[in-house]
């Protein structure tokens, strides 16, 4: 006779505290932007991080996203407003993505002149052994009509 072995209880519903914690991280992150310490802002990214810009290679790994983003941050006139509009963590609660809109003002690249570019962006986010949430891929994608053509 087979005894009746019962199935585990499912996992607990973590997704509204991860979110949470998700949109509380990505505060700190756009407050640590502003500063333009770029060793900090690196550090939100997993060590294998994604960072895909438009008109660029993507950057992986966080030595080639510094290098991708140093002169963003060594621009005066660089700032970067992000406003999420949704977020959304997976059921295993080891995933959140975010996706929202940004204005960016940075120097025009020839000239004094500042350009701002709206649009918006898509942020993934992995929960890590420790507990913290880091970005795997990151990515914007501008509202402006590509450079020749009117809108």
């Amino acid at each position: 006779m087979a005894c009746k072995q019962e199935a585990p209880p499912p996992p607990p519903d973590t997704r509204e505290a991860d979110v949470k914690a998700v949109q509380d991280t990505q505060a700190a992150w756009d407050k640590d932007i502003a500063t333009k310490d770029l060793d900090k802002v690196v550090s939100y990214f997993a060590d294998d991080g994604s960072e895909l810009m438009p008109n660029m290679p993507i950057a992986t790994g966080r030595d080639n996203i510094k290098a991708l983003l140093r002169p963003f941050q060594a621009d005066p006139n660089f700032s970067l407003a992000c406003q999420p509009t949704h977020t959304v963590a997976s059921k295993g609660g080891d995933m959140v993505y975010m996706v929202g809109t940004y204005s960016m003002t940075m120097s025009a690249p020839k000239g004094k002149q500042t350009i701002t570019d709206k649009g918006k962006y898509l942020t993934v986010w992995q929960k890590q052994a420790d507990g913290s949430w880091k970005v795997v891929a990151d990515m914007i994608s501008s509202d402006l009509p590509p450079a020749g053509t009117k809108k």
